[in-house]
């Protein structure tokens, strides 16, 4: 039997399998999951799409002015351009630029760095907004990831005010593999090695020198290893319960 398909039916299969594409996208967030296939469906049809290089910046004043971003595959690192320090780590199937949500101002100043090869959605600002409007579910999920990250911001404070540079270095890492960690073949938890010494004085608010030093000691003293590629823990009772 012969099939004969028109322009019409293939740009119409090519719009159907961005959407599935997309679909799979979204469907590890649990931020979505409780809007219904359908709803995210409609979704789809509003987002973007694309990939992103390691190293490359995502401009979140420019072409993405005042979007909101899912991430599918890898890391980014948000930096604040005022003073060229990163504020926080976003690993995959979380979300970033919300800010645009809640205060412009601040938003503008921030800008997003691929610190591996990333897969983004992006949706505009206004977009979103009716969208949480539409779906509390999705609301109060875009608010508590919103709250979380000004809570690790206050106990970022209340750690430079009440503890030592190694204890936050020690603390940091500790964090970092807890959150960013998978189980090798081995039964050890690894994390990829995603900031360099600067990022990491920057993110706990010391010196390059004395992160060195810190980390120098705990792989001394057999509580993690560590390499350009890969960060681990061999002690366990360090992690977070």
């Amino acid at each position: 039997m012969l099939f004969i398909f028109t322009k019409f039916d293939i740009i119409n299969t090519k719009y159907y399998l961005k959407a599935i594409t997309k679909y799979w996208f979204l469907e590890d967030f649990n931020l979505l999951k409780k809007i219904g296939r359908l709803n995210m469906m409609k979704i789809c049809e509003v987002l973007e799409m694309e990939n992103i290089e390691k190293g490359k910046p995502i401009k979140l004043k420019e072409k993405h002015n005042n979007s909101v971003f899912f991430l599918k595959r890898g890391s980014v690192k948000i930096v604040n351009t005022t003073n060229d320090t990163v504020k926080y780590i976003v690993k995959r199937g979380n979300i970033f630029g919300e800010l645009a949500l809640f205060d412009k101002e601040v938003a503008a100043q921030e800008v997003a760095y691929a610190i591996e090869d990333c897969i983004i959605c992006y949706i505009e600002s206004k977009q979103m907004e009716e969208l949480m409007q539409k779906h509390t579910s999705l609301k109060n999920g875009v608010l508590k990831v919103y709250g979380l990250r000004i809570k690790k911001l206050e106990r970022r404070l209340h750690d430079l005010l009440y503890k030592d540079s190694p204890t936050r270095i020690k603390e940091f890492i500790t964090d970092f593999i807890d959150e960013f960690g998978e189980i090798d073949e081995t039964g050890r938890l690894v994390a990829k090695n995603l900031l360099s010494h600067r990022e990491i004085a920057n993110l706990t608010n010391t010196s390059r020198q004395t992160v060195s030093n810190v980390l120098s000691t705990m792989r001394k003293k057999g509580i993690i290893n560590y390499d350009m590629k890969s960060i681990s823990i061999n002690k366990p009772q360090y992690l977070k319960k």
